[in-house]
């Protein structure tokens, strides 16, 4: 299974999702925003805004913050925001890619560095880990939207490029500049997906035994709580027996 999705397991199982959901609707939002201010405030009309939208309402954000958070580009409100991705390697030299938005680079490249620091991690160029992730679209459906064979033929129809089914739910891929349009497929087929984004996929991934695996944790949680950052993606692998006992 791949980092990201693993990644949203372990915080399910340990409880964390609800300590971080207003930072997640805080994140959602300054998505949005940006969206909106880059193109055309009408989802409809600015496909980055209408994923950046829909990734919300999958996460359950109110109605009420999505709108504001449009009605603040529309206003040119608030802060202007820079990309910045980030790369290095955490414990067991594990791949991590850092994606942030920022009105201050220096101050978000600082305390991405010192965090990769402090978790026995480093900070490396840009380009010294990407080229073990593929660039991907992301779409997953909770269990009870079908059965393998049926998700995975929607999906095939709908353009997407591979489908993984387990007994949590269906993660489907595609081609990253496909994302819109699969989405927009799948929606009229299996109806609203729980997350429809952009992700890096690994191509390689690193096991971790239990205490790598601790380490990981510590350091993806930190990296997460900073405000700045939107996404953190790793290549890494855990058994099935190493998570039972996070």
């Amino acid at each position: 299974m791949a980092g990201h999705s693993k990644w949203a397991n372990i915080q399910h199982r340990k409880g964390r999702q609800d300590a971080v959901r207003s930072k997640l609707f805080s994140k959602l939002a300054k998505e949005i925003t940006v969206a909106a201010k880059m193109g055309d405030p009408d989802p409809e009309k600015n496909p980055r805004l209408r994923l950046a939208v829909k990734e919300a309402k999958g996460k359950s954000v109110p109605k009420d913050v999505i709108e504001r958070a449009i009605n603040k580009a529309s206003a040119q409100d608030g802060d202007d925001y820079e990309e910045i991705r980030y790369e290095g390697y955490g414990p067991a030299g594990v791949a991590v890619i850092v994606e942030a938005m920022t009105d201050n680079k220096n101050r978000t490249a600082s305390t991405v560095r010192s965090t990769f620091t402090k978790s026995g991690g480093n900070l490396a160029e840009t380009g010294a880990v990407s080229f073990m992730f593929e660039r991907k679209g992301f779409v997953a459906y909770p269990a009870e939207a079908g059965d393998a064979d049926t998700v995975f033929e929607a999906a095939i129809e709908a353009g997407a490029e591979d489908v993984e089914s387990t007994q949590d739910g269906h993660e489907i891929f595609c081609e990253f500049t496909h994302l819109n349009d699969v989405s927009s497929a799948l929606e009229v087929s299996l109806g609203e997906s729980e997350s429809s984004k952009l992700i890096w996929k690994p191509t390689t991934t690193t096991e971790l035994n239990l205490e790598g695996a601790e380490k990981l944790m510590r350091l993806i949680n930190a990296l997460e709580d900073d405000d700045d950052v939107q996404t953190v993606t790793a290549n890494f692998e855990i058994s099935d027996e190493v998570m039972a006992q996070l």
